[in-house]
């Protein structure tokens, strides 16, 4: 059974029904770990120690948000910034390179329309664009790209909308590819 890490990066994720129904739905399959970032890093600073270990035990890796003026939350830009770059540029051999392959999805919750995420829409750009630098950086740490779930007009869903939501998130997460460890030389 592999190992699914959900790290959830919501600044108020108490006020939220979206990404809280979400979390519910997907915390009742076997194999998930969810992390409350948020919780976990109220002062923003990020035990990359810990942080390091948590990915590399994690078979699939799915990062929860919700997007924020065309973008992610900033623990997330933070953990980023702290946990990726020493993976990478710091200790690449010994970490870094232990992640290729192992699939990332990307779970984003939007309060718009979907129209309003065309060119001629209110927000001028898909959303699937606005992700584009989580694509790329998943390119960069050799991560297996899954197209995103997402899940717009976030805050006016019903119970009955947010429960389906959550229902098709944790199918999409049992449906996520199990990567073939790399035999470490």
């Amino acid at each position: 059974m592999p190992n699914t890490l959900i790290l959830l990066f919501h600044p108020d994720f108490a006020s939220s029904n979206a990404n809280r129904a979400l979390c519910e739905a997907a915390a009742g399959l076997p194999g998930i770990t969810v992390v409350d970032m948020q919780a976990l890093y109220p002062d923003g600073a990020i035990d990359v120690d810990a942080e390091v270990a948590r990915l590399l035990a994690a078979d699939r890796i799915v990062l929860q948000f919700p997007v924020q003026w065309y973008s992610t939350p900033p623990l997330l830009k933070a953990w980023q910034d702290a946990v990726l770059t020493r993976m990478f540029y710091l200790a690449y051999q010994d970490e870094g390179r232990l992640l290729a392959g192992k699939p990332v999805l990307i779970a984003a919750t939007a309060g718009n329309v979907p129209e309003a995420y065309t060119p001629a829409g209110q927000n001028r750009f898909s959303l699937r664009d606005l992700l584009r630098p989580l694509e790329a950086t998943a390119h960069r740490c050799s991560l297996d790209w899954q197209d995103p779930f997402l899940i717009y007009e976030a805050r006016k869903a019903d119970t009955e909308a947010l429960q389906l939501a959550g229902e098709h998130y944790a199918r999409r997460i049992g449906r996520l590819p199990c990567p073939i460890p790399e035999r470490v030389q």
